[in-house]
């Protein structure tokens, strides 16, 4: 059951989605696809991935503030659905929290019910507060996180939780005592990175999300203004202020009509893919399409903490160290090692979609 339209697969929860129905086809699941409909068409695609697709409009509400159930969840909610799903005895998979206002419902009591947790959303949602200036959207955040606080009780009526981080995980077996990890899924099936040097650097992101567009004013106001070098930040629906901020830098290049080949073919020619978070949270999917088809990856300690990833990364956690660390790197060159050693770091992670499709099959079976 998903929050959005999973196709195309171009932003963190769908690709996760998406990616996921791709591999439980591939190993012989037949997928029922629900998913909610706010702006993104009908695809034809996701009929060749699953056995039959359902679309449900999302509710809109003028009063964003109404009630106690998260905004999220309440819009979320539609009697056609339930109907649905009761025309089966299948195990049913919750995409995040959004889409989880009929698992506590009686008439599915005896069913297996997965919920994927993308985030712990209240977190999330108090970590959009903090980088928002919008002062509706603030307040919107704040009263969200406070709404996803209390209402994520209801995951105690999953029979398992998919958590999509190992400190995600942690949290929610500390908590529900059924938790079990799964990680992101995404397009990159096997790492495929190019060896030798790029000719520019790469921030990459939605920059119409706020924890994106603060990491990229950061680093153009702290880090890539110190750098001689070509910089291209690529991402959709960039603020003025980044705007403004880029163009006082002859060496960056703001790119904000890229498509997602476009994206996926710069984080593999970069010399340097450069991705800073200040929201721990989750998993970045960016980071992921980073390691398994870019060169060196410059990043913070927030955004690989406890990924099993922190050996194939550069960490650096003030903006002098990441300008030392870039400048040392430009001088340098991806060899075959370090291709291999990245390629054997991953191959057999948690970040590998098979095995992680292989792990659902085992909660269902």
């Amino acid at each position: 059951m998903a929050f959005d339209v999973p196709y195309p697969s171009d932003y963190g929860g769908v690709i996760d989605i998406y990616h996921k129905i791709r591999w439980l086809n591939k190993i012989g699941i037949q997928v029922t696809l629900h998913c909610f409909q706010y702006g993104r068409k009908e695809a034809k695609e996701l009929e060749k991935i699953s056995k039959t697709v359902y679309y449900y409009p999302r509710r809109k509400y003028k009063n964003p503030f109404i009630g106690s159930i998260p905004y999220i969840v309440l819009t979320r909610s539609n009697d056609e659905l339930l109907v649905n799903l009761l025309k089966d005895k299948h195990p049913i998979l919750f995409e995040g929290l959004h889409t989880t206002f009929f698992l506590n419902n009686k008439k599915l009591k005896s069913r297996v019910k997965l919920v994927r947790s993308h985030n712990i959303e209240h977190d999330y949602y108090k970590n959009l507060e903090k980088v928002e200036s919008n002062f509706f959207k603030k307040y919107f955040f704040r009263n969200e996180s406070d709404n996803l606080s209390t209402y994520e009780s209801i995951l105690s009526y999953a029979s398992h939780i998919l958590a999509i981080s190992p400190s995600d995980m942690e949290y929610f077996q500390n908590k529900y005592k059924r938790a079990k990890l799964v990680s992101a899924f995404h397009a990159n099936d096997n790492v495929v990175i190019k060896a030798g040097a790029g000719d520019f650097i790469l921030y990459h992101g939605n920059l119409g999300i706020g924890e994106n567009n603060f990491a990229a004013l950061y680093l153009v106001r702290e880090v890539f203004n110190k750098i001689n070098f070509p910089i291209i930040i690529a991402g959709n629906n960039p603020s003025k202020e980044l705007i403004e901020a880029c163009a006082k830098n002859k060496n960056i290049s703001l790119k904000a009509n890229w498509n997602n080949s476009e994206i996926m073919n710069a984080i593999s020619n970069a010399h340097i893919n450069v991705l800073p978070t200040f929201q721990g949270t989750g998993i970045k999917l960016k980071l992921l399409n980073a390691l398994f088809r870019g060169r060196f990856c410059v990043v913070n300690s927030l955004m690989v903490n406890k990924t099993g990833l922190e050996s194939a990364t550069e960490i650096c956690d003030t903006s002098e160290k990441f300008v030392q660390k870039i400048n040392t790197l430009l001088k340098e060159k991806f060899k075959q090692k370090d291709i291999d050693f990245r390629t054997q770091l991953i191959d057999n992670s948690i970040y590998n979609n098979k095995l992680n499709a292989d792990n659902i099959l085992e909660t269902l079976v």
